[in-house]
C-alpha cells in the first residue's frame, strides 16, 4: 500500500493545532521531527518539548486529493500554512527498516552491544543483548559509548557498581559481563527499572546479580565503582551524594556533559577525587576519576 505524505515547516506553537487538524481531516498518522539536529538537553518535568524548527509529517492514504486537502487547511487557517510539500511515499517493510538501522556495536576491546536479531560478531566476545526499547541507552549516543569504552578498559573483576540513572540498564549490565560481581542501578522512572530488570534477564543475570530500586529506596552503600550518565545540572547538585556513594580509592565515570559545561562537574568533583583527562566525542564529554583516599579537608 501507498502514501501521501505532507511535510510542513511549523514553529512549536503551531503543532498542538495542525495535529488536530490533520487527524480531523483523515491523517493516519501525524510525527514531529527536527528540522536542524537541534538537541533538546533538559526539558522541565511533565512537558514534551519540539524544536524550534520542525517538521511536521502527517501520512493519509495514497487516494487522497492533496489539493483539496490543502485548500482545506488553508481554510481552517484563515489562508496561511507553512512552507508545505506533498510527496507519494511507497511502503515498504517499516519493521525491517527500522530494524536495519540497529547494527552490533563494538566499544573498547572486548564487549559489543547486539540487537537480538543479529547474530554476535565475535562470540568469544562480551555480548551484551539489547534492543531499543523503554527507555534510553543502546549505545549510540556518544555519551553511552564513552562510559562503556571506559568499563570495558576498568579491571572490574570482583567489584561492585552503582548505576546512576540506569535508563535501559545498559551499563550495569555491561560491568555485570565485564566481571562486576554485583551490581545496583536506579533510576526516577520506574518504566527504566523495568527495562532493566527484563534486559538483565535477556542477558542471563537474575534480580540478585543487579537490584534496581527507585532514588528514594536505593541502599547508600557506597561502591568500589560508580557510573552516572545523565546531564551536567543533576551532576553537579548530587555531587555530595555521589560522592559518599563510592568508597575511598574507588571509581566514578559521569557522561551526560556538554564540552561547555565540562569545567563545572570538574569543579563539583575535584576536591574529592583524582581526576583523569576529560575524554571527548562528538561535543560530549566524560569525566572520570579515583576517590581520595581520605578527604583533603579533614
Amino acid at each position: 500500500m501507498s502514501w501521501l505524505q505532507l511535510r510542513l515547516a511549523i514553529s512549536p506553537d503551531q503543532a498542538d493545532g495542525l495535529e488536530d487538524q490533520l487527524l480531523a481531516l483523515g491523517a493516519v498518522s501525524v510525527t514531529f521531527m527536527d528540522a536542524e539536529d537541534q538537541p533538546i538537553f533538559e526539558p522541565d518535568l511533565g512537558t514534551t518539548p519540539l524544536w524550534s524548527n520542525t517538521h511536521l509529517l502527517a501520512l493519509f492514504e495514497a487516494d487522497t486529493d492533496g489539493d483539496a486537502l490543502i485548500d482545506q487547511l488553508r481554510l481552517l487557517n484563515g489562508g496561511q500554512l507553512p512552507e508545505y510539500s506533498l510527496e507519494p511515499l511507497e511502503d515498504q517493510d517499516w519493521e525491517r527498516s527500522w530494524m536495519d538501522n540497529f547494527q552490533p556495536m563494538r566499544f573498547g576491546q572486548r564487549l559489543w552491544i547486539v540487537p537480538s536479531w543479529h547474530q554476535a560478531p565475535e562470540p568469544s566476545a562480551v555480548n551484551l543483548l539489547l534492543d531499543p526499547g523503554l527507555a534510553f541507552g543502546t549505545g549510540t549516543h556518544p555519551t553511552t559509548a564513552l562510559c562503556l569504552e571506559w568499563l570495558d578498559a576498568e579491571p572490574l573483576a570482583g567489584k561492585n557498581l552503582i548505576d546512576f540513572g540506569c535508563g535501559s540498564g545498559i551499563l550495569a549490565i555491561a560491568a555485570l559481563l565485564l566481571g562486576v560481581e554485583q551490581a545496583v542501578g536506579t533510576d526516577i522512572d520506574p518504566q527504566a527499572l523495568e527495562a532493566s530488570r527484563e534486559n538483565a534477564r535477556r542477558n542471563g543475570i537474575d534480580d540478585q546479580a543487579l537490584q534496581l530500586y527507585l532514588p528514594a529506596d536505593m541502599p547508600q552503600a557506597p561502591a568500589a565503582v560508580l557510573v552516572a550518565n545523565i546531564l551536567a545540572g543533576p551532576l553537579v547538585s548530587l555531587a555530595p551524594q555521589l560522592t559518599a556513594l563510592v568508597e575511598p580509592g574507588g571509581r566514578l565515570a559521569l557522561s551526560g556533559i556538554l564540552a561547555e559545561q565540562a569545567d563545572e562537574v570538574l569543579a563539583a568533583y575535584r576536591d574529592a577525587f583524582e581526576l583523569d583527562p576529560p575524554a571527548i566525542r562528538d561535543g560530549w564529554v566524560r569525566i572520570s576519576g579515583q576517590r581520595h583516599m581520605t578527604d583533603p579537608a579533614v
